[in-house]
This record gives structure tokens, sequence and C-alpha cells, in this order.
């Protein structure tokens, strides 16, 4: 069998692992945007090409006579790659262009949810121009949430308090997505923690994966900017310490009524990785956004752990067959945390060497956005490589991935708090006091 996977992330590296550890006969190939080392190693060919222009996917698709695609990252999903490769009889895990708004539009997502009756949406209005900016900015008061519609890396949502000050602040950026063009959702700021609940979709049948939290600011204790997401945690039962087992439900059954209500409006399933991004809260679970594929970094968290055969998942997504096939993970804890450039997210070092010599368990090492100049291994700007430990105990994995991540040589820095006792019984207490 042969298999491509899109895309030439962290993220990717781990998906291209979970394939070649099944007992399948299968040759792996990869397009990707960048070299990454971790991923050409373990594939009979990488190419780097431009991995959202549709008709280059599909000529190297046919080229290698690929017989079932993985789609890593957004963009190629929002393009309508998926649609493209299944025109050429090419069997795809990641959403139709249509289905793939879940992600690519926050107003499709909100009203997708309005329109089925599906729980967990905060008070919103969408807007493409600023008439009526004030007067709902005015009923939100000051918990409110500005996002841009589209496709923006992680950084076209600014938070009230984080990002926006005041209204006049909310207005000005209101007004920089209006020039763009842009239509935007104003929606009330959720209270709470957030996590990720990740789940296998074959248009009927869901199977979830261990919940994960994400870290998205770039700095200890939750402060500087938003990237792309510095670390994750999970553990050992597959859901949180602030989590109850009817949040974990709340969130299970709000992605099942998702997939339903898509295959509703559109006639057809969505195939693939279906990922709510949740926040508990005191009135109950609520969901922030939508993605159409794995996360990143939690995809190496999940991933570490799957002991399926995961050739075999992709197939029963694509076969519409998921409910035939026996999805499990090992009860561990995991822990990733991201090595990233100084100056990362705004102003990231760039071409500067990485040292990997003193990496203890390379098989839990991730490449990301890296390079190869002169053979040697250089940062490309952003996330730079991530470690994974995996323990009995959050506490124990963190313990792991932090010696890990610190021996990464370069001009680097990554978050020390993530996954440490400290941090988990901050959020704990920040439920205990919500609820």
């Amino acid at each position: 069998m042969n298999i491509l996977v899109i895309g030439s992330g962290a993220r990717e590296h781990a998906i291209v692992r979970a394939v070649k550890r099944s007992p399948k006969n299968k040759k792996i190939f990869c397009l990707g945007s960048n070299v990454n080392p971790g991923i050409a190693d373990l594939c009979a060919d990488f190419t780097v090409a431009n991995i959202n222009h549709k008709q280059t996917i599909t000529n190297y698709a046919d080229k290698k006579a690929v017989d079932l695609a993985i789609i890593g990252p957004e963009n190629p999903l929002a393009i309508g790659a998926a649609d493209a490769l299944w025109d050429i009889g090419v069997k795809v895990v990641g959403p139709m262009k249509d289905l793939a708004q879940i992600e690519t539009s926050k107003a499709f997502a909100r009203d997708l949810l309005t329109e089925y009756n599906i729980p967990g949406s905060p008070k919103y209005k969408k807007f493409s121009s600023l008439v009526g900016v004030i007067e709902f900015l005015n009923e939100l008061g000051e918990n409110y949430v500005v996002k841009f519609d589209g496709l923006a890396g992680g950084k076209g949502v600014k938070v009230s308090g984080d990002h926006l000050h005041s209204h006049d602040d909310a207005k000005v950026y209101c007004q920089e997505l209006v020039e763009k063009g842009g239509v935007f959702v104003l929606e009330e700021k959720l209270i709470g923690q957030e996590f990720s609940l990740m789940s296998f979709c074959d248009g009927k049948t869901l199977k979830h994966m261990p919940v994960v939290q994400d870290h998205k600011r770039a700095y200890d204790g939750d402060t500087g900017p938003n990237t792309g997401g510095m670390g994750t945690y999970s553990d050992g039962d597959h859901s949180l310490p602030f989590l109850t087992n009817n949040d974990v439900n709340q969130a299970h059954e709000i992605n099942i009524a998702t997939a339903k209500a898509l295959k509703n409006k559109f006639g057809y399933g969505y195939r693939g990785v279906l990922y709510g991004g949740f926040i508990a809260t005191a009135d109950g679970v609520k969901l922030i956004e939508y993605n159409a594929r794995f996360g990143d970094p939690e995809a190496m968290n999940v991933l570490s752990l799957l002991e399926s055969d995961f050739i075999k998942i992709c197939n029963g997504i694509t076969d519409g067959k998921l409910n035939r096939v026996n999805v499990r993970f090992k009860n561990k804890a995991t822990v990733c945390k991201y090595a990233v450039p100084e100056g990362y997210p705004d102003n990231p070092v760039k071409g500067e060497s990485i040292d990997l010599s003193n990496i203890k368990n390379p098989d839990n090492l991730f490449y990301s956005s890296v390079d190869m100049h002169n053979g040697k291994l250089i940062e490309a700007g952003s996330r730079t490589v991530a470690v994974v430990g995996i323990a009995e105990s959050i506490s124990a994995a963190e313990q792991i991935a932090e010696k890990e991540v610190a021996a990464v040589g370069g001009p680097l820095f990554h978050r020390v708090d993530i996954g440490t006792d400290f941090l988990v019984q901050q959020r704990v207490e920040h439920m205990e006091l919500l609820r």
C-alpha cells in the first residue's frame, strides 16, 4: 500500500511514525514545505513542494500510485486537496473542502451549532463592517473575543484582558479586519479551563482520543503572545485532573452531534480527525473552536500512546467502517514540550544551527520547523523540535520531557512550567473555584 502524508512539521512526523509502526506492508511518501530529516528517514520519497497547490498534490499522488493520503495541516484542506485526491481515486484522511469549513470559518462553525441546536456555543454575532459592533460590545461588557473568520495560523483571535484592554482597542482591531476585507465574529469570552478532544470520524462513527491540554502562550505562567502551541499534557486515565467524567462526556456528545450535523447539511460524511477545542466552565462545557485535523502538539501526545494499527484506523475512516476497528491507547500520561527559536513568535531567530546530540530518546523527539544547510540542522523560524515524556503520572512524564528539551542546543527557549505539579494544581484549584 502506498501512503502519502502531506505536511512536514512535528505533527506529520508523529503521523509518519504511527504509519511506520503498522505491521501492514506499505511504502510511505511525504510532500512537505521544508526538509524534515525525521520524516525523510522513514519515507521511500520525501519531496519539498507547494502543499497548498492542488495540482501539485494530485500530480505527485498520481506519479507515486498513492492509495491513501493523510493530510496534516489545515491549508491544504481549506483549498480542497481532499476533494481533488478523491477525484483521482485516492482515499483521504481529512475532510472535503465544504466540511473543512468547520475550521476555516469561525462563523460557519458557530452557525452550524446554532442551526442544529448543539449545546456549547457562547453568545456571538458575525460582522463584515463596524455597524452594530459597539452595541454588541456593550451587551458583552468586559468579557469579549474578536475572531477573524478565516485561517490565521492561530493568531487571528484577540481576547479582552489579554490583547484588548478596552472597547476602543476592540474597535481598532475590528476596523483592521474590515479593511482587509474580512468577516469577523464577536463573541462572549468564556472563563474556565481549556482542553482538546480529537475524534477519529468516518462520517457516522466517532472513536475518541485521550483528552489533552494545550498551552498557547509563549512564556511561563501563560504570559506573552499567542503561538501555535508551546506544549501539551495528557493523563493516564485519558481525562485531565481538572475535568469531571461529565465534562468529557459532554465534549464527546458535542463532537458526535457536530459530525451528524455536517452529514445532514452536506449529504456526505466527515472523514478525518474532528478536533474540538473546548473549555470547562461553571455552566458546563463550551466549544471555543473546531479544527479539521490533528492538533500540533496534541498529535504527539495521542499518537505516542496509540496501541492500535494506525493504517487500519485510516482505512476504517476512509471506508466508513470505523465501527469495526478497535481503537486503543496506552493508559499512560504524556507531556510534550516545544523548543522554539529565541524571539518566537514575533521576531524569531532563523538559520542558526541546533544540536540534538544530547537527546537520550530520539524515538520521542519530533522535528518541526527545521532545515538542512551544509549538512547541519538549522532553525527555520517557527517551532523547532518537540519532545514527549511518557510515564505513569503527568509529574513523572514532565520530568522526562523537561530533561530532554533542556538538552537541545542552540538559540532556543521552552516553557518550563508545562505539566509541572504547580501548573496542574493551579488548573484544578481554578476549576474548583468556578464550580
